[in-house]
Formats: C-alpha cells, sequence, structure tokens
C-alpha cells in the first residue's frame, strides 16, 4: 500500500518520456474504467499564458453563484493537491489514492505519464464529487494534451506565443494549430486575445465551432476605476477592477466572462456573482505581492513567468508598479526554456541577478543559467547554490525601500513561498471547503 509521495515517485517511473503527447494511452485506460463523457457543463482552457487566471476567474464566479465547482490546473507549487479542487478545497490524499488505485489496477500494459495519471485522478474524483460544473486547464498545446479527452461545451484559447517549440512546432500558425484543437462542433470556441494567429480562427470555422472574438461577440472597456463587458447576453457595467494584478487580468477577466455566458443557459450567473468572484479571486504566484509584516524589510514579487511572452507581462507589471528603492531579481529557468529571451525581456527592469538551480529533469544549475544568459546582462549577477540561499543574499542586500523580484518558473516560486514562510514572511492562507448548496445566495463582500 503506497502512500501519496511513494505513488507520485513511481508514477513519474512508470513511462520513459516524461513528456509523450497524444490520446491513445488515456482513452484506453478510461474505456476500462469504463468512464464516460460528464452530463455537466466543461469549459476547457488553452493558450501560451493566461490559462491560470482564466480558469481562477471562471471557478470563482460560479462559485459566488452557488455552484460546486472542480478546478483542474498544472503544475504545482508546493504541494500536488493543488493540481486537483474541489468545492473551493483541495483534493484530499485519501481521495487521490482512491483514484490511483483504480487507474492502475485498469491500466495494465499501458505506459501512462505523470500528467496522465494526473488527469485521469482528476477526472475520477470529478465525477465521484457532487460537482456543477468542471473547469479544465490544458496541459501544454490542446489537441493532443491528455485533458482534451474531455468534451467542453465551451472551449477557450487565451492566447499563443512561443513555449513548447519542440513538441508543438517552431512557428505561432503551427502552435496555434495545436491550441485550437481543443474546439468542438456547435460548441462555443471563445478567443482571448485580438492578436492571436488566424490559424485559430481557421480551425475553429473548419470544426464547425461557435467563435466568440474580443472586439466582435464580445467587448469590454475601462471607465475610470471601474470597467464594463458587454456580450451576446450580459451587460455589465460599473464592473470592479480585478483582484489579480496587471493589465492584462482585464483581458483574462473577460474572457472568463465570456465563456461564462455561453452556459447562462445551464448556470445562471448574476451580476452580483461576476462582482463577488472578480473581488475574491486569488492565484498564488502571478504578480503576487508580498509586503512583509513590519517596514524593516523589502517587498518581494512572485511571478511564475516561464517564456518571453510573460516576461514581457511581468517588466510591464513592474514598470507600471513605481518605486524608490532597486528591483533585485531571483532568476531560476528550466534548461528547456528560452533563457535568454526571457531576461531580456526584464534586462532593463533589474537592477542586481541572483540566479538559481531549478530541480528535476529539467532543471538547470545557477552557473549553467548565468553562462546561458551571460550577454543579455546589464547588472551585477550573482550565483547561488539553492533557490533558498539566492532569495537569503538577495534578502541581506535589499533595503526596505527595494524590492526582489522571484520568477522564472514554478520550480523557482515554490521554493521561495517555502522560504518565505520559514522566515515569517508569508502571510498565512487556507484554503477552505466551499459548502454552499448549489444555487443558494452567497454572500457578496
Amino acid at each position: 500500500m503506497r502512500n501519496l509521495d511513494e505513488w507520485l515517485d513511481y508514477q513519474a517511473r512508470v513511462h520513459p518520456q516524461p513528456i509523450d503527447l497524444g490520446l491513445e494511452r488515456l482513452t484506453r485506460v478510461l474505456q476500462r474504467l469504463k468512464w464516460q463523457q460528464p452530463d455537466l457543463p466543461v469549459i476547457t482552457i488553452a493558450g501560451t499564458n493566461g490559462k491560470g487566471s482564466v480558469a481562477t476567474y471562471s471557478a470563482a464566479i460560479l462559485t459566488g453563484a452557488g455552484y460546486r465547482v472542480g478546478v483542474f490546473t498544472s503544475p504545482h507549487l508546493r504541494d500536488y493537491r493543488e493540481r486537483i479542487r474541489l468545492h473551493d478545497r483541495y483534493v484530499t490524499a485519501e481521495e487521490l489514492l482512491w483514484a490511483f488505485e483504480r487507474i492502475e489496477a485498469a491500466r495494465g500494459e499501458v505506459g501512462l505519464t505523470f500528467f496522465e495519471y494526473n488527469t485521469l485522478a482528476a477526472l475520477l474524483v470529478f465525477q465521484a464529487a457532487k460537482l456543477d460544473a468542471w473547469v479544465l486547464e490544458i496541459g501544454m498545446g490542446g489537441r493532443l494534451d491528455a485533458v482534451n479527452v474531455v468534451d467542453p461545451d465551451v472551449a477557450v484559447v487565451v492566447n499563443v506565443g512561443f513555449d513548447h517549440q519542440e513538441f508543438l512546432g517552431t512557428s505561432l500558425p503551427a502552435i496555434a494549430r495545436e491550441k485550437a484543437g481543443i474546439f468542438r462542433p456547435h460548441r462555443a470556441a471563445v478567443l482571448g486575445s485580438r492578436r492571436l494567429p488566424g490559424m485559430v480562427e481557421a480551425i475553429a470555422n473548419s470544426v464547425g465551432a461557435n467563435l466568440k472574438r474580443p472586439g466582435v461577440e464580445y467587448h469590454y472597456s475601462r471607465q475610470g476605476a471601474t470597467w464594463h463587458y458587454r456580450g451576446c447576453r450580459w451587460d455589465l457595467p460599473n464592473l470592479p477592477p480585478p483582484a489579480l494584478i496587471g493589465d492584462t487580468q482585464y483581458d483574462n477577466a473577460a474572457t472568463a466572462i465570456a465563456a461564462l455566458e455561453e452556459l447562462d443557459l445551464k448556470l445562471p450567473v448574476s451580476a452580483d456573482a461576476v462582482v463577488w468572484g472578480l473581488k475574491s479571486v486569488r492565484l498564488v504566484g502571478r504578480f503576487q505581492v508580498i509586503t512583509a509584516p513590519n517596514c524593516g524589510h523589502p517587498t518581494w514579487i512572485l511571478d511564475v513567468a516561464h517564456n518571453p511572452d510573460a516576461a514581457r507581462v511581468l517588466a510591464h507589471n513592474l514598470t507600471q508598479r513605481k518605486i524608490v528603492g532597486r528591483t533585485l531579481a531571483v532568476c531560476g529557468i528550466l534548461s528547456d526554456k528560452d533563457a535568454s529571451a526571457i531576461t531580456h525581456e526584464l534586462r532593463d527592469c533589474i537592477d542586481a541577478w541572483w540566479f538559481a538551480p531549478t530541480e528535476g529533469v529539467r532543471g538547470c544549475s545557477g552557473a549553467a543559467l548565468a553562462a546561458r544568459v551571460a550577454k543579455q546582462m546589464a547588472a551585477p549577477a550573482l550565483v547561488s547554490d539553492s533557490i533558498a540561499a539566492a532569495c537569503a543574499s538577495a534578502m541581506e542586500a535589499a533595503t526596505p525601500e527595494d524590492r526582489i523580484v522571484v520568477f522564472g518558473s514554478f520550480h523557482t516560486v515554490g521554493p521561495t513561498l517555502d522560504w518565505l514562510e520559514a522566515q515569517g514572511l508569508l502571510p498565512p492562507t487556507v484554503l477552505p471547503e466551499y459548502t454552499a448548496v448549489p444555487g443558494a445566495s452567497v454572500e457578496k463582500g
């Protein structure tokens, strides 16, 4: 009888490749499990960046409307259970063990990847729970991603940029083709950007999906301290700013609202629920600002930005958020990422760098990372032998007027959260179980 850690270690070794896109293995195991497509609304979200934000807005607004929502995202920062949430709580270890044992009994000779185990567990746990909706985040690409075994009512492509080119293709149209592979005939296909490659619309039209585009089928405009969403069915003026920080979060929030609008006949959502969701949404590691409890410490900003587009957004957000002091960076980037392009986007924002190692089969040492980006450096740079050491060194060098930006990977932000908590610098957070009766009113704050 394995415990959860033993199961996760085992699953990382079952398949010879950590990433092996395709639906055939998953489909065979699901058939043996006698799994059926869910008989409830499903939103599936793909995109190079912003998937987690759109998923979180969608779930928060549905929760505000009194619905029970299952949310599947990846990867995790500190706890594997972050990937599967039910009723606004983490999946329990007992639920995961139940799912893993069923999967193992059914898979036989089929070799599953770590992410395929993860997806199967989410599908089994969600199927067993009393839910009103599922919100699913694609892991990589879309067409051949394990999550795409589920037929969504609404498929969202947030944006398309360069990432995972070794698996998705080396051009934006090729990557767009993979991401648009989640569209279904006669189902809503929501686009999250006006700058998507034409391939996305072409794929939607070719499969007979119902396109919903920003600036065409839905619109939003900012009006001082509020903003206004207008879609095919909903007209929502005087919305509060999204609780997540950054201009791009208006795009993400509007995309989520556009997706939920397509489910209105099955899951009615009030304007109050939209307001509640926008105010209450939280997402760790996405321009997360942490102000220490006393003024003797610098501000910390944590962002998982791990591709050039995300780094560009991070740089913009830093520029918009003026400070008196310096900006110091703790940076760790996986070996298969375009580290030079990522650091280039931020070079003009950073006054000093600490390069730290990332772990795992795709990890990169601090020294190797520093060598890869040496030509991008316009500021002093140091190499640390761990994320914790880099954080401690940056903290020692910082003044209360400075800020320390930690970015480059989930594998960088996660250990930083552990270190900050150990130093007493991380405010406590609790993810409670959401127990309201579906459809019941929720007190709006």
